[in-house]
């Protein structure tokens, strides 16, 4: 069998050491059900064969090396053990998934990263850029298997159709780091080598194949359960949405999987020769392009498939498409032919002339079809999960209806005496990237039903379930945060300008909670027809030349949160550093629950706090630069009125350039590749302080003698500042750098490179002069304070300036008190130039020391470079005020003795993270 680009077997360097005669071929189809394995495994779905191993293998079961030449190899899906293994074996094979979900959640998939992985259908190594990922779990693939997925994604919410009671570990198999150890047994269970090791991705314990099914099957949620927002908290009426929308995952992620689906993968399915071409005469092998229902030859999806002599071509033809079903159950239709072939058909090359000549090039195209049945037997599964009973299996003739069904399976489970009106039978296709759910009519033949799916396709037959629903009037309730209409409007405009662009209907929508610094209101929305609707037509919708945006939001029960749970809301700018923001929001998604990590560029830090609006206390976790942090507690004060948790504590991921915040409340310089796990534990543990935050009105006015003060050159603006504002050189040059930025976005991506920008630009201004005292003036608590000849003049609220430098100095001054983030009082320091400014970051002088207070006006008399926390622009001559703005912010500080304590921990065995088991 072909997989996925790679030839059969699995094992390059394997070789089949075992050749049964065309007789024994067919006895063999006579005698076993499904897939026949010629070695048998207490795993269902395997079809075993010995193979001698010519180069050193280990096995995917224990992940020990296997010893010796010879080794077993499912021909299925790549899965390779040593003989004791085959035994003992618990994990089924890739055709057996789609039996194994719990509660069909779709995955979003997007591109890998760059670290090796191995992919969870045919087992093997991903490499270049058509490997995939999950977004949300640890589930990696090709580009080309990922269709062969399911729909077994953890599930991170309620929908209100099929839900849990109790939340059970989530098991991923493999790609775990060589350094896992079992949580039954204690050995090693991991590996960099094969895909090996079970992991749930919930509480990350991990264990081997042949342990995990020994452990308690419901999950603690682990160490990080404190902090996580559990998925019974969660309710989203999500049935016409993808994950892709209700995780607010760009839709771009998903690009290469839509590419996917609809590439011809006759190249990649067969063994290549050297020039890219299929290598038909290796080892005396023919090929099928073997279709797998209508939609497929519809679509041109087909598998090439590899038949060494004397293989049956039906078991391969199912091999190729990951079915577990009985050979005799099918057949293959020649397209365009009369000629079929049957399960107990061999290709020999030494058979008849017929078979060679019609089969000798591999250019036929066949249709793999199911053969007419006179009864089937289907399961049917229960939504309840208290019923104690996973599904029923039911046998269904020609006369069998939808609800002859749900009779027989009520009465199955002793509640025959209920109403069947009460219940109906929902079809449920667990394709990998969407859940389709449809309600069958009570006279609808399942005979027909189950033809039609084979029909369009035996792969999606096999993701088919049926489950018995009890039919609930439950309100349908989705709400849609619209972003991007203008701000300070009044909500009469709002509402108009809402009825107008999205012609909304009044009886289905209902406005609330607007954002009116922000730009944005929420709809909650009683249909889902007409919240995709709005959904879709929004993202076509601009005001004032401006799109608006709409994302889905999760309504939090707040009720039911544990009273020790203080769940995390986590921001992610993932254009800062590089592509470690990317990869940051990638394995907090991994870690928590997915409706609490937003990336703040879809949809800004509205989105977030306006999800956590009713959570009684929370904490936030900013992973960006300066700017970023800013940011989020701008939004934070403008909407902290509509918050029951009014004062969340932030802590810091730095990712910036300067990141001079987070140094003081001891973060770091920058993020180095810290393992996720390890940050959220550093939040856990981080001590609570407050901070100052400063308002500083910008009136822009003439003040020359003639103007008199009275001619406002703009209307007058309010910025927030949490760090430093600067006037002069120090903001000149981060103007420059600013607009070298602008010029040249993707050469802006490491803060090595940003900081030789910074020297580049400051050597260019090393001979420039500006008499400063004379263009402005200043007081200083109502007091004017007279300046000496400087360049630049910088207010401090924080004792780190130009990433980590100390510019007010340590020495004691009795005139001045020592400085602190919460003291209310901000420092003015002055810089003679350039010079002085390298002077000061390497740490052989402080600035000039002018004054101290938490009251400061400033005249400027002519246009002077401005700077706030970062942010440049040249501000017109007038008036600026600073201010202290409001109640203090609290901060998150990372604790030094409780991160050693924490490290400790780290070094037994139930305290591991699971991002680094997993090679994070």
């Amino acid at each position: 069998m072909a997989d996925s680009g790679r030839p059969r077997p699995a094992d390059p360097d394997a070789t089949e050491s075992r050749t049964a005669s065309p007789l024994a071929g067919k006895k063999r189809a006579q005698q076993s059900p499904g897939l026949r394995s010629k070695y048998q495994s207490s795993a269902p779905g395997h079809c075993f064969k010995k193979v001698t191993l010519t180069k050193p293998t280990f096995c995917h079961s224990c992940s020990d090396f296997i010893w010796g030449i010879i080794g077993f190899l499912c021909e299925v899906c790549n899965f390779m053990c040593h003989e004791k293994c085959l035994k003992t074996l618990r994990k089924v094979c890739s055709s057996m998934t789609p039996s194994l979900v719990q509660v069909p959640v779709a995955h979003c998939f997007g591109p890998a990263g760059q670290k090796k992985r191995f992919c969870c259908v045919c087992r093997k190594q991903t490499e270049g850029s058509t490997a995939l990922r999950c977004e949300v779990c640890e589930l990696h693939v090709h580009a080309d298997c990922a269709i062969f997925t399911c729909a077994d994604c953890r599930s991170c919410q309620l929908d209100g159709i099929l839900e849990q009671d109790t939340y059970h570990h989530h098991w991923r198999e493999g790609n775990l780091a060589s350094a896992a150890r079992c949580e039954v047994c204690r050995r090693s269970c991991g590996s960099s080598d094969v895909l090996a090791g079970m992991r749930c991705e919930w509480c990350g314990i991990t264990s081997h194949a042949a342990c995990y099914l020994g452990m308690p099957a419901e999950c603690t949620l682990g160490r990080l359960r404190c902090m996580l927002l559990h998925p019974a908290c969660v309710r989203l009426d999500s049935r016409n949405f993808s994950k892709m929308h209700c995780y607010r995952i760009a839709e771009s992620c998903s690009h290469e999987l839509d590419n996917s689906d609809d590439a011809d993968l006759s190249a990649a399915a067969a063994p290549a020769s050297k020039d890219g071409q299929p290598a038909a005469s290796e080892s005396g092998k023919q090929f099928l392009k073997v279709f797998d229902g209508d939609d497929a030859v519809k679509r041109g999806f087909f598998r090439l498939v590899s038949i060494t002599k004397n293989e049956e071509v039906v078991e391969a033809a199912l091999r190729a498409f990951y079915l577990p079903d009985d050979p005799q159950d099918f057949e293959l239709h020649e397209i365009g032919g009369p000629q079929r072939l049957h399960s107990d058909d061999i290709l020999n090359r030494n058979g008849s002339p017929d078979n060679r000549n019609s089969l000798k090039d591999g250019g036929d195209s066949w249709l793999l079809r199911a053969k007419p049945r006179v009864t089937e037997v289907i399961k049917v599964y229960t939504d309840w999960p208290k019923s104690g009973v996973a599904f029923i299996s039911v046998s269904v003739s020609d006369s069998s209806t939808t609800s002859s069904v749900l009779a027989e399976v009520l009465s199955k489970l002793d509640r025959q005496e209920e109403d069947l009106s009460k219940f109906s039978l929902l079809e449920v296709c667990m394709s990998s990237k969407q859940v389709q759910r449809q309600t069958l009519t009570p006279q609808e033949k399942l005979r027909d039903k189950l033809r039609e799916i084979r029909k369009v396709s035996l792969r999606q037959m096999n993701q088919t379930r049926f489950y018995i629903v009890e039919n609930k009037n439950r309100a349908v309730r989705v709400e849609l945060l619209i972003g991007g209409l203008p701000p300070l409007l009044t909500t009469e405009k709002y509402t108009q300008l809402i009825e107008e662009h999205l012609a909304i209907k009044s009886h289905l929508v209902t406005i609330s909670n607007f954002y009116l610094n922000q730009g944005a209101v929420e709809l909650q929305i009683s249909c889902f027809a007409e919240a995709e609707r709005i959904y879709m037509l929004t993202k076509d919708t601009s005001i004032n030349n401006k799109t608006l945006t709409s994302l889905v939001i999760p309504a939090i029960t707040q009720n039911t949160l544990g009273a020790d749970v203080c769940p995390l809301l986590v921001f992610v700018n993932p254009k800062s550093g590089g592509l470690k923001g990317r990869e940051l929001l990638y394995g907090f998604r991994k870690l928590l629950n997915p409706h609490q990590v937003f990336d703040i560029m879809n949809g800004s830090p509205l989105a977030g706090l306006h999800t956590f609006r009713e959570v009684p206390r929370f904490r936030v976790l900013v992973c960006g630069g300066d700017g970023t942090v800013g940011w989020v507690l701008g939004v934070l004060e403008a909407v902290r009125h509509k918050l029951t948790c009014r004062e969340p504590p932030i802590g810091i991921v730095p990712l910036g350039t300067g990141n001079d915040l987070a140094r003081i409340l001891r973060w770091g310089p920058g993020y180095s590749g810290e393992d996720p796990y390890h940050i959220l534990v550093s939040v856990y543990e981080a001590d609570e302080i407050l901070m100052d935050r400063w308002t500083i009105l910008l009136d822009a006015q003439d003040v020359s003698e003639d103007g008199k003060e009275n001619d406002f050159l703009e209307p007058p603006k309010i910025v927030q500042m949490n760090n430093y504002f600067g006037l002069g050189i120090d903001a000149e040059l981060s103007l420059d750098f600013h607009l070298a930025r602008e010029d040249e976005p993707d050469k802006f991506t490491s803060r090595f490179h940003n900081k030789g920008v910074y020297v580049k630009v400051g050597l260019q201004k090393i001979s420039h002069t500006r008499s400063l005292h004379k263009e402005l003036q200043l007081h200083v608590d109502g007091q004017e304070v007279p300046l000496p000849n400087i360049e630049g003049l910088i207010f401090l609220n924080i004792p780190s300036w130009g990433s980590g430098a100390d510019l007010w100095g340590s020495e004691v001054d009795s005139r001045y008190e020592k400085p602190s983030i919460d003291d209310g009082l901000l420092e003015v320091v002055g810089v003679t130039g350039v010079v002085h400014m390298g002077q000061v970051q390497s740490g052989f002088r402080s600035g000039i020391r002018i004054a101290q207070g938490n009251y400061i006006r400033l005249t400027l008399r002519k246009p002077i470079p401005v700077q706030v926390d970062g942010e440049p622009w040249i501000q017109p001559p007038g008036h600026i005020i600073i201010s202290a703005a409001g109640p203090k912010v609290r901060m998150l500080r990372k604790s030094k003795q409780k991160q050693k304590k924490s490290s400790a921990n780290m070094r037994d065995g139930h305290s591991d993270s699971p991002s680094s088991r997993d090679g994070h």
